[in-house]
């Protein structure tokens, strides 16, 4: 049953992801209609995760943010799509990187890095980093249940030479390449929710209590990496620019949590910014105190 479901889908992704840009995004102002206003995706949670996160707006500006957000979404997942054929020569003009000095510096320490992004803007396109840099780039994600669809998603990621781990493979990945010496740089998205037994420190976010991941920092400690953030900015519609940010150049030196911490700001400002443009649909909320 799931290979049937891929062999039907997979060729209408393919016709979807070779549409010039122009075409490409008028499909996804379709799409937007479906799934925001004829199916109402996920938009109770959406409301409740801004009325919670921006008690400051009105509901009247909540609502502008709320119909902006259904449309960088739409967009958002159709870019993924658009990865399967999209040029190298066109992901470079779409998907810049500011101050990539930052990371050439540290490739001279001679240690690996971990990443550290958040689900807002462009963090699928962020994967077109290991082009540029002589770390190996791998990409910590979680399995999708079709295994057809979840090896589809893996070579999209990993279109650009990098590579995808599940989370579970992670920590014996890293400890391997530590071993062998081979420097990596691990992009991981870290302002999910955790599972409340998984849960080792809580901390304010958007005005609200609520359990945080830790893993990144831990890891950072236990295998000595350096830890960069990366602030994804949406320039304009398909058109990201990333800058990286020095969390900690000794992670174990930092006193617990406060790398993650200091990560939690700075997403905490780019939803600020521009809050349109965070993943509203996630149940980032769902534990609190």
């Amino acid at each position: 049953m799931q290979f049937l479901v891929y062999i039907i889908v997979f060729p209408i992704l393919w016709i979807i992801s070779i549409l010039p840009f122009r075409v490409f995004y008028w499909f996804s102002d379709l799409i937007y209609i479906i799934v925001y206003r004829l199916i109402g995706y996920r938009k109770k949670t959406v409301r409740e995760n801004l009325a919670l996160a921006l008690p400051h707006l009105t509901e009247q500006e909540r609502l502008v943010v709320e119909k902006k957000f259904y449309h960088h979404l739409c967009d958002l997942f159709l870019e993924m799509v658009k990865t399967l054929s999209i040029s190298k020569d066109e992901m470079d003009k779409r998907f810049k990187i500011t101050n990539i000095e930052l990371v050439k510096d540290f490739e001279k320490k001679g240690k690996s890095v971990a990443l550290l992004t958040s689900h807002y803007a462009s963090w699928e396109w962020l994967m077109t980093l290991n082009d540029q840099t002589a770390f190996f780039g791998i990409g910590v994600y979680k399995k999708i249940g079709n295994k057809y669809f979840d090896q589809l998603v893996r070579d999209i990621r990993s279109k650009f030479n990098a590579e995808l781990a599940e989370t579970k493979q992670a920590i014996p990945m890293m400890r391997e390449n530590q071993k062998s010496g081979k420097m990596c740089m691990y992009g991981l998205v870290s302002d999910q929710s955790p599972k409340l037994d998984r849960a080792f420190h809580w901390h304010t976010f958007m005005g609200v209590e609520v359990p945080v991941h830790t893993g990144a920092e831990m890891l950072a400690k236990r295998y000595d990496m350096n830890v960069l953030f990366v602030d994804v900015k949406k320039v304009k519609r398909g058109f990201y620019e990333a800058t990286f940010i020095d969390l900690s150049s000794d992670a174990r030196s930092v006193p617990d949590f406060e790398i993650t911490e200091r990560f939690l700001k700075m997403v905490e400002q780019q939803i600020l910014d521009a809050p349109e443009y965070y993943l509203w649909t996630h149940k980032r909320w769902k534990h609190k105190r």
